[in-house]
């Protein structure tokens, strides 16, 4: 058991061990880690996750577990695989959390590539997928699982129960009761403590090295920036495997001592932000744009005066309510007192059905978010701001500070972090924040930091007059159209994801005289549509190719053509011609990476012939493609895709 502590830990809190051993010292009996299971909230206090740390600690040493080893980690968020990072990290070894929805082929490169010895997975689900690649990994020696659910007739000796290292570990501390402090002890701001392979979209994932301290470093300047306290409920449920979990779930909640919350289950993420009412929280821009098409979802299937209520004080926050959260004065007093009523009978219920009611400060990252999707959520009171970051800079480069919020950028650099914009118009940054290495990759670590230990991000971006960066789109994508005008397609892309029925769009017409593409229903949202027009379909395949739903997605096309015509910059890149794809991307067919982000050069070059047909000035085009189902078999899917033109209006031009 870990011994009392009278006082704080002393030394320097420069390793993630030292950093928990002295909230067990200084804070033991808050809360630090809740889990809903079977209905109920479990809690664990400071003082209990380090014991129970200590006893897992000392069960992987038991095991063989040494300074250096790679300990894999895959699993939904769940108490115990989040303090499997600090149990590694307390031996001086590496954390390695891999994407829990991975298919076992996807793991096998992971695994190989970082000479993982030791695994602690969730449930059975993840046992049997390292059973399957067992034999591809010979270096992988103990899988240790922590739900024991299903696991009764699993009988090799290699494999066993987390609760059974625990068990073990106990006794080798009591035995042994100097042990763990001396290799806490050993540790450095300088060691490896995490590593995080890149999503791969142009190739081999990277294992991204990066340190005690400039994860520390990081945590600290996100916390002294945004006033964060040990009173903080954070909702946990974005994967382990993401460097934005890993930040504000680990790195941030192990600095400033709050609370992380883990739910029940993916599916029941809704209810428990409700129960737990987080006051910080964090999500990629795909999640806030599914909450917003299950609001519009709600709405359209609302009666008139309700619908009509909504619409009507929407339009009064659209017009103030980002004003009135910023604090500007200049808001008109009626405009003041609609927006009062409104969030006594609109925005404050809307808030508490998602989750929302308790939030001071909530960020976005991962992908650029739309303007229009950053206003909506401002507008009725989430105090919604946009990071920017990688892997490699541990998702923290850029922070907008509150009251000077701009929806077309990620904010000024942090502090501590210098940012540059290159020659080529490329973001390049440089700070404690930045990575150590890639594993086993020194010629791909050179090209990214360069001799003066500037890393290149590969981002294209510029700073406008008040010193904030605006980003672009990845450099690679920024492209010009045959009269010159530069082609941002992730610009377009976020515009056209806005609207609730298209759930993903993919944009082409570098080098080409028109810009084309390709978009995904939300199968949610056209579906709801189509049931309340009595629209038969028996499948996603069958409602892209309804023609009633061309014609929705035309609409919204247009929409955002007739936004475009009024910026002169991209005025030129209105989207000409599209087609509903047959099937949704999917990152099981690798089309997106397991962040949702799509594999652009994969998708040009599988869909080829889809292209072509764009450009040609084909009507329709016929196309059969293979996709992998979850249970690994693969299956077909064909259809007639229905080339639509869309209206493109003249660029408007501002008086001078």
């Amino acid at each position: 058991m870990l011994a009392p502590q009278s006082g704080p830990v002393p030394g320097a809190l420069d390793t993630f061990p030292r950093l928990l051993l002295n909230h067990a010292a200084v804070r033991g009996d808050r809360p630090a880690t809740r889990e809903k299971y079977l209905g109920i909230w479990q809690t664990w206090t400071w003082g209990e996750v380090a014991t129970e740390v200590r006893a897992m600690a000392c069960g992987l040493a038991e095991l063989g577990f040494k300074r250096g080893d790679n300990l894999a980690i895959i699993g939904d968020n769940r108490p115990r695989l989040y303090w499997a990072m600090c149990a590694a990290q307390m031996l001086g070894g590496v954390a390695l959390p891999l994407y829990q929805d991975a298919v076992a082929a996807e793991m096998v490169f992971v695994l190989q590539d970082a000479e993982v010895r030791f695994a602690i997975v969730e449930d059975q689900e993840q046992v049997d997928k390292l059973l399957e690649i067992k034999d591809q990994c010979p270096a992988l020696e103990h899988i240790l699982y922590d739900d024991p659910r299903g696991m009764r007739h699993y009988t090799q000796t290699w494999l066993q129960g987390l609760d059974e290292a625990i068990a073990m570990g106990r006794v080798h501390d009591r035995n042994q009761p100097d042990f763990i402090p001396a290799e806490v002890a050993k540790g450095r701001g300088s060691d490896v403590a995490v590593m995080l392979y890149t999503s791969g979209t142009t190739g081999r994932p990277k294992g991204v090295c990066q340190t005690h301290e400039t994860f520390i470093a990081a945590a600290q300047c996100g916390i002294e920036f945004d006033r964060l306290t040990e009173n903080e409920d954070i909702l946990s449920y974005l994967p382990m495997a993401w460097v934005g979990d890993h930040l504000f779930s680990y790195a941030q909640a192990t600095v400033a001592g709050f609370t992380i919350n883990c739910p029940e289950s993916g599916d029941t993420v809704m209810t428990d932000m409700r129960e737990i009412g987080p006051t910080y929280y964090f999500a990629p821009p795909r999640v806030f744009e599914n909450l917003l098409t299950t609001v519009m979802i709600r709405m359209e299937d609302a009666g008139a005066i309700k619908r009509w209520l909504f619409h009507r004080f929407m339009a009064v926050a659209k017009r103030c309510g980002a004003d009135i959260l910023d604090g500007k004065p200049d808001v008109p007093l009626f405009d003041r007192l609609l927006y009062s009523l409104g969030n006594l009978v609109m925005y404050g219920p809307l808030r508490n059905v998602l989750g929302m009611s308790r939030i001071r400060v909530a960020y976005t990252a991962g992908a650029a978010i739309g303007p229009d999707l950053f206003r909506f959520y401002r507008s009725i009171g989430v105090n919604l701001k946009q990071l920017y970051g990688s892997t490699e800079t541990c998702a923290a480069v850029c922070l907008q500070p509150d009251r000077e919020i701009k929806f077309d950028s990620v904010g000024k650099p942090a502090p501590g972090v210098e940012v540059r914009i290159a020659a080529n118009g490329e973001v390049q940054v440089r700070g404690k924040i930045l990575f150590k290495e890639y594993y086993k990759r020194a010629d791909a670590t050179a090209e990214s930091i360069d001799a003066d230990g500037w890393f290149h991000t590969g981002d294209a971006g510029f700073f406008d007059e008040d010193g904030h960066l605006k980003i672009i789109d990845r450099a690679k994508d920024v492209g010009k159209l045959v009269n010159g005008a530069i082609f941002a397609p992730n610009y377009i892309e976020n515009k056209l994801k806005f609207f609730q029925h298209i759930k993903e769009a993919v944009c082409f017409g570098h080098d080409r005289g028109m810009v084309c593409a390709f978009i995904n229903i939300d199968m949610g949202a056209v579906g709801n549509w189509a049931e309340r027009r009595n629209i038969a379909y028996s499948g996603y395949t069958d409602l892209a190719t309804n023609p009633q739903v061309k014609e929705l997605v035309r609409e919204c096309v247009e929409q955002v053509n007739a936004e475009l015509s009024h910026d002169a910059m991209v005025a030129d890149t209105q989207v000409h011609r599209f087609l509903i794809l047959h099937k949704e991307l999917d990152p099981d067919d690798d089309e997106l990476t397991r962040t949702r982000k799509v594999r652009r050069g994969f998708v040009a070059e599988k869909y080829q012939v889809l292209i072509d047909a764009l450009y040609d000035g084909k009507a329709s085009q016929f196309i059969e493609t293979q996709v992998k189902f979850e249970d690994g078999r693969t299956g077909k899917v064909a259809a007639d895709l229905v080339i639509t033109d869309a209206k493109v209006f003249p660029a408007v031009r501002k008086a001078a």
